[in-house]
C-alpha cells in the first residue's frame, strides 16, 4: 500500500508523515513543489497540483491520497485556484483508483455561537468560505454518488509547534516566542476551540487507514476545555515564563492595518467568529475512537515551550 501525501511541506503534511510511518508503517509518497523527507524510505515527488496532468502523475500507483495542500490567504488566488486543484486531484485519484482523505476547514460555517456538528450546513461569510464550501460540496456529491471513494477531515483553528501557520500561533505564540505582547482579535472572553496540529495529523493517519470511515465526514479530534483567548494567553505565558499580558485589537485597527497589509485584509472575513463563542463538537470521532488521546491544551502549550527552548540552545 503507497499513501500519497499532497501538500506534504506544511505542519500538517509533515505530521502527517510522522503518524502514518511511525503508527500504520505505511509506504509514503510526499508530494509538493519542493519535496524533503520526514522518513528515511520516503519517497519524493515534485508537481504542481494546478497543473492536471502532474496531478496524475503524482498520485499514480496510490492507495490512499491525503490532500493537506494549502494556499496562500489571498482571495483571488483561493477563488481561482482551489476549484481546480480539487478538480485535478479527484479526477487523479478516479483514474487510479485511489481513495481519498480530504483535510478540511471550517470557514464555510455560519459564523455563530451554534455548536458546529458534521451536519451543519454550509453559511459562509466571504469569498474564501463560499469558494471552500463549493469544493467540499464538489466532493461530498462525488462520493454520494459513489464517483470517489473518499472521507473529508474539518479542523477547526490551529496552534502547534514547528511551522503551524495559524492566526492562534501568530498573534499569540509566536509573540511569545518573541518576546512581545501577544494579540487577540475583538474579544478575550470567548470561547475557543482549538485544536494541536499533531493531533489533527495522527487522526487523520487513523482515518485513512480505517476502512468504515470512508463515505462519510468527520470533525477531527479537539480539547473539549475550551479557553477564551484571555485564559489561553494566561496558559501559554505560563509555558514561556512571561507575564500574561495581552492586547485587544480591535475592528478599526485590522482594518486601518488591512489598508497596508494584504494578509490582514484577505483575513477579515474570518473576524466574525471572534465576537462569540467558537464551538466544534468531535463528539463523533471520540465516541467511534473512544482511544485516541486529545491533547489537552495546557499539554499542548508545555510541549510546544519546551520544544522551542531546545531549539534555542
Amino acid at each position: 500500500m503507497t499513501h500519497v501525501i499532497l501538500g506534504a511541506t506544511g505542519q500538517i503534511g509533515t505530521e502527517l508523515a510522522k503518524w502514518l510511518h511511525k503508527d500504520h508503517g505505511n509506504r509514503i509518497r510526499l508530494v509538493s513543489r519542493s519535496p524533503s523527507r520526514v522518513n528515511d524510505a520516503d519517497e519524493l515527488f515534485s508537481a504542481d497540483l494546478l497543473d492536471a496532468n502532474q496531478a496524475l502523475r503524482a498520485v499514480e500507483g496510490a492507495t490512499i491520497v491525503y490532500l493537506t495542500a494549502g494556499l496562500p490567504m489571498d482571495t483571488q488566488r483561493w477563488v481561482e485556484q482551489w476549484p481546480i486543484l480539487m478538480n485535478n486531484v479527484m479526477n487523479a485519484c478516479k483514474t487510479h483508483g485511489a481513495k481519498l482523505v480530504f483535510f478540511d476547514n471550517t470557514y464555510m460555517y455560519p459564523q455563530t455561537d451554534a455548536t458546529q456538528t458534521e451536519e451543519t450546513a454550509f453559511q459562509p461569510h466571504g469569498e474564501k468560505g463560499r469558494v471552500r464550501a463549493q469544493i467540499a460540496s464538489t466532493l461530498s456529491a462525488a462520493m454520494r454518488q459513489n464517483e470517489i471513494e473518499a472521507l473529508i477531515c474539518r479542523a477547526p483553528e490551529f496552534y502547534g509547534p514547528g511551522k503551524t501557520q495559524s492566526i492562534t500561533n501568530t498573534t499569540i505564540i509566536e509573540k511569545l516566542k518573541a518576546g512581545k505582547v501577544p494579540m487577540v482579535f475583538l474579544r478575550n472572553d470567548t470561547k475557543r476551540t482549538l485544536i494541536y496540529t499533531p493531533d489533527a495529523s495522527r487522526a487523520m493517519a487513523l482515518l485513512g487507514n480505517t476502512a468504515d470511515a470512508f463515505g462519510q465526514t468527520w470533525h477531527l479530534p479537539c480539547d473539549d476545555n475550551r479557553p477564551t483567548y484571555c485564559q489561553f494567553v494566561e496558559l501559554a505565558a505560563h509555558e514561556f515564563a512571561t507575564a500574561p499580558q495581552h492586547r485587544i485589537v480591535k475592528t478599526w485597527q485590522l482594518r486601518l492595518f488591512g489598508l497596508i497589509n494584504p494578509q490582514v485584509r484577505d483575513a477579515s472575513e474570518l473576524l466574525p467568529r471572534y465576537r462569540q463563542d467558537n464551538i466544534f463538537s468531535s463528539e463523533k470521532f471520540k465516541a467511534r475512537f473512544p482511544a485516541f488521546k486529545v491533547t489537552r491544551i495546557p499539554e499542548g502549550l508545555a510541549t510546544i515551550a519546551t520544544e522551542w527552548r531546545a531549539q534555542k540552545k
